[in-house]
């Protein structure tokens, strides 16, 4: 309070004061008055109570002049009414002051647990839903899920899935930018969610969504769902000024809720996304409990590769490259076998594919390769020149860097002569190579390593090509061979001439694969062919029974 508005509140105190001591009867009410003035104005420390005694006691009944037998006593009642009153007004300042305290924490505290809700509810709209799109995310589909699965509706209440991935969706960002693809996303869910109501529509990541059918009442149901979500993204969105168009893939999985999991069901949703995706995707496939098994266990044995490899499991027969027109044994071709713990001795179509599927076929190429060599070194034949080994390259193999150093650090290593090495490569890896392996290969080549075209004739034979690779041998696929076995079968033998003539005009020499009988093997010979490879020369075997045919 500014002195001059003090000085003023005091003035006026004083004059009720003076008024007061000279009015009968004496109204001790002005001094509660006043005193409540004095807290109100927050005039309320003892110093102050002290002061204003003092002041009235010795100086207002002088300043007033007033004479009276009872001024004394007057004055005495009217500084305790004061005194009383500012006592008064002090407990209830206080009172009140506690009071707005209590109610000011309890304000504080009720907001604090008004907050505190609200921001556990929205770290639950964060918890259960996804920032992007809105849906919700993969922790509530999964308690969805689950009480879909363990819920009410008897034994035969059955549930289903669609597991939804838009096609090559990353096109999208690359050509439009993370924004638009993100606009793009959103307007996407927008539509799915809106083309299957009332069923859970949740984002799990990326593109990728699932539709839950929770009361399906057969595999029909989940298939209309899955066309409902395909028609409604088959239209073109416009974000952002660019129509952009997106496909999507649906896996199909529908089944008794008490003959499943939530694991395993989204286990078969995704395994039957992925064959809607091989299949081209923009359409849905439905889950086909034979195939996952097939699959499943391909899986497994493709797992076991690298285990395999490391406990000596793989080992390696070789089958005869025989001359046709002397008989003599020219080379072998290695085949790498698995003697598996479980399933017994499986042949190369078992896990060759999936070797190369995965990547596993660079270790396992590499160590075939290796045992080839190592075992070919010691072959000593009784007369002539021991029999080459040929191994089969995979692409990973041709294409991966390295290779030239791998096979001249192998031979150095082993001590084989480069000669007595062939290096089998199919038409296609070949036709299809990249410079750099070419040049590989071709540095191999001048090494002395032989280079072989395998299954010649089913790819997109191109002569004129192979005149500048470094080819030395053509192996023509058994294919062409089998037709052999019929003596009017005029056409194989027609094609087979031409192939031989031709590869013998670009200085290549020519094996058949396939050879069964000797009415083929005499037919390529007359034909000119060079060596023959099947069971009529004879069937893969270990390194000891070539080294017996060989003395």
């Amino acid at each position: 309070m500014p002195h001059a508005q003090l000085e003023m509140l005091l003035q006026r105190l004083t004059d009720q004061l003076a008024e007061a001591l000279r009015a009968e009867p004496l109204d001790l009410r002005v001094g509660h008055r006043v005193a409540n003035a004095l807290v109100a104005a927050h005039v309320a420390s003892a110093e102050a109570l002290g002061r204003t005694v003092e002041v009235i006691q010795l100086r207002l009944v002088r300043d007033l002049d007033l004479v009276a037998d009872d001024i004394e006593d007057r004055m005495a009642r009217l500084l305790a009414a004061i005194a009383t009153g500012y006592a008064r007004a002090l407990h209830d300042r206080t009172l009140d002051e506690q009071e707005s305290i209590r109610r000011a924490a309890l304000t504080a505290r009720v907001d604090a647990e008004r907050a505190l809700r609200a921001s556990e509810a929205r770290f639950r709209h964060q918890a259960t839903h996804d920032p992007l799109t809105g849906l919700p995310n993969r922790t509530l589909f999964a308690e969805r899920l689950v009480a879909a699965l363990d819920g009410t509706g008897g034994a035969g209440r059955r549930v289903g899935l669609c597991f939804l991935d838009l096609d090559r969706f990353k096109r999208v960002n690359d050509s439009y930018g993370q924004s638009i693809g993100d606009r793009a996303l959103v307007a996407a869910a927008r539509r799915l969610s809106r083309a299957v109501e009332p069923h859970l529509v949740a984002r799990l990541g990326g593109d990728a969504f699932v539709v839950l059918v929770e009361r399906s009442t057969g595999t029909g149901d989940v298939v209309a769902v899955a066309e409902a979500a395909l028609a409604a993204l088959s239209e073109p969105v416009v974000v952002g000024g660019h129509d952009v168009t997106v496909t999507a893939s649906v896996g199909i999985v529908e089944r008794r809720a008490a003959d499943t999991s939530p694991d395993d069901l989204l286990r078969a949703a995704g395994s039957t996304l992925h064959w809607a995706k091989m299949a081209g995707g923009g359409g849905w496939a439905l889950y086909d409990a034979e195939r996952d098994s097939r699959e499943q266990a391909r899986q497994a044995l493709s797992a076991a590769i690298p285990a395999g490899l490391e406990r000596g499991e793989f080992y390696l027969d070789y089958q005869p490259l025989t001359s046709l027109h002397d008989g003599s044994v020219l080379g072998v071709e290695a085949l790498v076998r698995w003697r598996h713990p479980d399933l017994g001795v499986l042949r190369p179509d078992s896990f060759i594919g999936l070797a190369e599927e995965t990547g596993l076929i660079v270790p396992l190429g590499a160590w075939v390769l290796a045992e080839a060599c190592r075992e070919a070194v010691g072959w000593t034949a009784a007369t002539g020149e021991p029999p080459y080994v040929s191994v089969n390259l995979a692409v990973r193999q041709v294409r991966r860097p390295g290779l030239l150093e791998e096979v001249r650090a192998l031979l150095r290593r082993t001590g084989l002569p480069p000669h007595r090495l062939q290096l089998e490569i199919t038409e296609s890896t070949m036709m299809s190579s990249a410079e750099e392996p070419v040049r590989a290969l071709r540095a191999l080549a001048d090494l002395g390593v032989r280079i072989a075209i395998d299954d010649f004739g089913t790819g997109y034979s191109n002569l004129a090509y192979l005149r500048d690779l470094p080819v030395t041998e053509l192996k023509v696929a058994g294919e062409f061979v089998r037709g052999l076995r019929s003596p009017d079968d005029r056409a194989n033998e027609r094609i087979l001439a031409s192939l031989v003539s031709l590869a013998h005009a670009l200085d290549l020499t020519v094996t058949a694969e396939g050879v069964e009988t000797v009415g083929q093997a005499e037919r390529l010979r007359a034909i000119g062919c060079d060596a023959g490879q099947g069971w009529h020369f004879g069937r893969p075997a270990p390194a000891e029974n070539i080294l017996a045919r060989l003395r």
